[in-house]
């Protein structure tokens, strides 16, 4: 037995670990998950992942990392929330932890570079100049922050976004109001 072998279950040998291993292996995606938990949530999981992201590629290694989390801890959702609300808190967990990741591999150098420019998918030209200054905005702020604007883009409740983030009602308005300070002055000058 290798030394993989024993970390996985010490108690257990021959055939048993086998069956345990094989047992293990997860299954594939299922139609009904795809179209409940991502396909009606897509705008959902498409505004936080381009929230945080740098470039297309980004956008789409978030956007498959969440669906792939959002998998794997589907059992976790315990329905005492919204679905939309649990989905909104993964995407944003795992979205904030690859911006992290990817914080600790990139030069310094490379953080003065990062001007996010990836296609934003709008029929009008000026409604998209429009979202993407928007989200140059947002990608400025702080990433504690870039959580409470989208949520308050989403139309969130003051109360479903202290749920999701994990703080008081009376500080998401707060938040809100300095954020939305932030913002007007990175696009309108003065920051």
């Amino acid at each position: 037995m290798s030394e993989s072998d024993k970390s996985i279950s010490p108690i257990f040998s021959g055939s048993q670990l086998i069956d345990l291993q094989l047992s293990a292996k997860p299954k594939p995606m299922s139609r009904e998950f795809y179209q409940e938990y991502i396909e009606n949530n897509r705008a959902i999981i498409t505004r936080i992942c381009r929230a945080y992201a740098d470039t297309e590629a980004d956008f789409q290694d978030h956007f498959q990392e969440v669906c792939l989390q959002l998998w794997r801890s589907r059992d976790n959702f315990r329905q005492q929330a919204q679905l939309s609300t649990w989905i909104y808190r993964v995407s944003l967990n795992v979205c904030l932890s690859l911006v992290r990741k990817k914080e600790k591999q990139l030069l310094p150098q490379e953080h003065a570079d990062r001007a996010a420019v990836f296609s934003l998918p709008e029929a009008n030209p000026i409604e998209a100049q429009q979202l993407e200054t928007l989200y140059r905005a947002i990608r400025q702020l702080k990433q504690a922050d870039r959580a409470v604007i989208l949520l308050y883009l989403e139309e969130k409740t003051y109360e479903e976004m202290a749920q999701i983030l994990g703080i008081s009602i009376s500080n998401v308005g707060v938040r809100i109001n300095r954020i939305k300070e932030r913002l007007k002055k990175y696009i309108y000058g003065g920051a």
